[in-house]
């Protein structure tokens, strides 16, 4: 195995978090602090191949658990086919994003997130959806926007992590609640990201498809502890996470099911320097085995081991990629 050169950044930022689903965000610091401790991954790699080196491959992608342990099992991969990445978890989506193409090579992202982050950002906040709950159609619809950002989408893979919204289980039984739509005409407070209100996948689609009055939408993050404490403590009613939230039971929290499909189809895939793809197209044949074995049950397998049972991300992702043989 190669070593590695880890670089993680906290960048603070109020702009857009995207479209992507994730589950919780304060393990990625904590892992982040464990791995800069060293810069050559644990465990047995004298059955690595012996590549030659490829250069340099910049890594990033965003904070919250799901991303960094999509990132971790990316690094180990990459790695191990010889080239030396650097890696940089961020904040938001809107930071690396605008790094494409010129200072970002690879990043694990979601393929309505994506499309639609760079849909608003090139046609306008305004823009009509590109992204629908059919992943074919919405590939289609945003060739456009990606070929423009000179990004490449690689195969997605079948795991699916949509934004999802949540209730105590004492709430659900309380007010017989199991899917959004029984929540119509309620007022509640919501406990979301701060760009919410606008988003019909948030604010906008539980109000406008689901007839559901919004009272206030607290600005406490997506799937952060702040939000769940709102969500137990009653100051908000509903709060915002994942649908691949491994930790809501052992919270005592229920998911909400979107029966009206607000949203839109969120399959997991590599996104990637179209230049860098060009140069070195065997990126897609490095990622491309993990993405075609990645199930949404694994997804939530793995994360409830690294946001419920509080361990590290690239440990996991390690030992995922080894009982699959990927490495």
């Amino acid at each position: 195995m190669r070593v590695r050169r880890l670089v993680v950044a906290v960048l603070m930022a109020t702009s857009l978090m995207g479209a992507s689903a994730c589950a919780g965000d304060d393990l990625a610091e904590d892992d982040k602090n464990d791995e800069s401790s060293s810069s050559t991954p644990s465990g047995d790699t004298s059955g690595s191949p012996d590549t030659s080196a490829k250069g340099e491959l910049r890594l990033s992608g965003q904070q919250f658990d799901e991303a960094a342990l999509m990132a971790s099992m990316y690094e180990l991969l990459l790695d191990d086919a010889g080239y030396d990445v650097e890696t940089k978890l961020v904040t938001s989506r809107d930071i690396y994003m605008n790094e494409f193409a010129d200072g970002v090579d690879v990043a694990p992202e979601y393929v309505g997130g994506t499309i639609e982050f760079l849909n608003t950002t090139q046609n306008g906040v305004d823009a009509k959806p590109l992204s629908t709950g059919d992943l074919d159609e919405t590939l289609a619809a945003g060739a456009k926007v990606l070929k423009k950002k000179g990004i490449t989408l690689l195969d997605p893979a079948e795991a699916a992590d949509t934004n999802a919204f949540f209730v105590t289980q004492e709430f659900a039984d309380e007010h017989s609640v199991s899917k959004l739509s029984d929540l119509e005409g309620e007022t509640v407070t919501l406990a979301a990201h701060p760009d919410c209100a606008e988003r019909l996948d948030c604010g906008k689609g539980l109000e406008e498809v689901y007839g559901i009055k919004l009272k206030e939408i607290l600005p406490l993050g997506f799937a952060s502890a702040q939000t769940f404490k709102s969500v137990k403590d009653d100051e908000s009613q509903l709060g915002l996470t994942s649908t691949t939230d491994g930790s809501l039971e052992a919270r005592g929290m229920l998911l909400l099911k979107d029966d009206k499909a607000v949203q839109p189809v969120q399959n997991l895939v590599p996104a990637v320097s179209t230049k860098f793809l060009k140069a070195h197209p065997d990126v897609a044949d490095v990622l491309d085995p993990l993405m075609a074995i990645l199930t949404t049950d694994d997804l939530v397998e793995l994360n409830g081991r690294v946001t419920g049972e509080r361990q590290k991300a690239s440990d996991v992702a390690r030992d995922y990629l080894e009982e699959n043989d990927l490495l």
